[in-house]
Order: structure tokens, then C-alpha cells, then sequence
């Protein structure tokens, strides 16, 4: 492992850290970057369970602000492409959203396919303000959900002190 990238995992190691690490691994993984933030959500709230709704906010926040970052790039790689190719896209994936509008952003919480919703809501123009809207209802919703689900499936005390 690269000297930085070992500083950098210190520097941001739970839980000396905490929501900060949070919120920047939920940042990173609503990016098109394949990795997933419930692990230092879980991991957070299960050496500090005090922190469960400021690790449930931090957490949307981050990932809400991901997800309209990848909704910017998708639509400066729509602009980009209209200018080198001179015409419009189509694909089945770019008529669904379309159909279904900003609204289709409340399922940016899936794996695999919420992150690339993002920026095809991006593509599209969709109305940025309801996108991030729909984004962090449904982001909020899947956190909620997974970190209250694990906690209730792996009890016990995993304070390390």
C-alpha cells in the first residue's frame, strides 16, 4: 500500500474521526466510484450509538451531495457530447427517466444502477433542485433503513475500549 494512501486511511480511521469520515466516504461512493458507505455508517454508530441521527444526516448529506456532483457531470457529458457528435443520444435507460422525470431520482439509493441514475438525470437536464430533492429522500430512507436493519441483526457491544 502506497505510503499516502496508508496516511490517508489513518487520518480518516474511525473513530477519531467520525462523522467527518462519514461524510466523505458517503461523498466518495455517490460518485460513479464503486465502493458503498454503510460499513463506516454501521461502524460509526455501532462504537458510538449516541450518533445514530447525526450519522443518519452526515451520511444523506454526503451521499445527496455525491449524487448532484455525478447529476453536474452527467450533464457536462451531455453537453459534451452534443457539441463532438452533433446530435442527441437515444437509449431505453434515457426514455424510462425521462418518463418518469425527477422523481426517478427517489431510487439513486440502489447499487449498481443509483449512482449512473444520477448523471443520466444530468444528461437529461432534469430539474437539478427536485433531483437532489427526490436523492436525499430516498438516500435518507436506505440509511435509515440498513443501519437500524444491522444493528438489529448484529447486536451486542462492539466498543473498543
Amino acid at each position: 500500500m502506497p505510503p499516502w494512501f496508508q496516511s490517508l486511511m489513518t487520518t480518516l480511521a474511525l473513530p477519531e474521526v467520525g462523522l467527518s469520515t462519514v461524510f466523505v466516504v458517503a461523498f466518495v461512493s455517490a460518485t460513479l466510484l464503486p465502493m458503498g458507505s454503510e460499513p463506516a455508517v454501521i461502524g460509526l454508530v455501532k462504537v458510538n450509538p449516541h450518533l445514530f441521527w447525526p450519522a443518519i444526516v452526515v451520511a444523506t448529506i454526503g451521499n445527496t451531495l455525491g449524487g448532484a456532483l455525478t447529476w453536474w457531470m452527467g450533464y457536462g457529458a451531455e453537453r459534451a457530447y452534443e457539441h463532438l457528435a452533433h446530435r442527441k443520444p437515444e437509449a431505453r435507460a434515457l426514455r424510462w427517466l425521462q418518463r418518469f422525470g425527477a422523481k426517478g431520482c427517489l431510487l439513486s439509493w440502489l447499487p449498481i444502477v443509483g449512482d449512473p441514475l444520477c448523471a443520466v438525470a444530468g444528461w437529461l437536464r432534469l430539474p437539478f433542485w427536485p433531483c437532489t430533492a427526490y436523492m436525499a429522500i430516498g438516500k435518507f430512507l436506505r440509511y435509515v433503513a440498513m443501519t437500524a436493519g444491522l444493528l438489529w441483526l448484529l447486536p451486542g457491544d462492539w466498543s473498543f475500549g
